[in-house]
């Protein structure tokens, strides 16, 4: 297999490597979620509507940035393409409060749901395809987390 051939100066494959990161030697998905950390944060600040109105858009542009970047290097779902991972650990903080418990229990639940791949979320990715597919995943991924995030919200001490 060829090495991918990569070119951060398109405005869509900068995005769909996660401004860089998902070019991490190892563990881009986790390299790419941390990457999603400060702009979460920054739209937690400003409101939840903001970060709702990114998942969204987030979500849409992803369906072109990623399927596009995918077709530029002849490879669906190259692990160097972590938008996908950007929109879904926004998705999974939706309506959690800001805290560096819930910013870090977000960042688990949504790596581990993302990583495991439980039923629906293993159909959607074998099953999906282009830049539809790469994102669905990850969408269903950041919905199982933030479901669960919600469900252990009582749980934690965020006083």
């Amino acid at each position: 297999m060829t090495k991918a051939q990569f070119n951060l100066k398109k405005w869509h494959q900068f995005l769909a490597l996660g401004f860089g990161s998902g070019l991490a030697a190892k563990a881009p998905g986790t390299f790419g979620t941390l990457a999603a950390v400060p702009l979460v944060i920054l739209l937690l600040l400003l409101g939840n509507n903001y970060l709702l109105l990114f998942a969204v858009s987030g979500s849409l542009l992803g369906i072109y940035v990623c399927g596009k970047t995918a077709h530029d290097i002849g490879e669906h779902d190259h692990r160097a393409i972590v938008w996908d991972e950007v929109v879904g650990y926004a998705i999974t903080m939706l309506w959690a409060p800001l805290h560096w418990q819930t910013i870090l229990l977000g960042f688990v639940l949504f790596r581990l749901f993302d990583i495991v791949k439980p039923w629906p979320i293993s159909v959607l990715d074998r099953h999906v395809h282009g830049g539809l597919g790469i994102m669905l995943d990850d969408i269903a991924a950041g919905v199982a987390a933030c479901l669960t995030l919600q469900l252990l919200l009582p749980f934690l001490a965020l006083g």
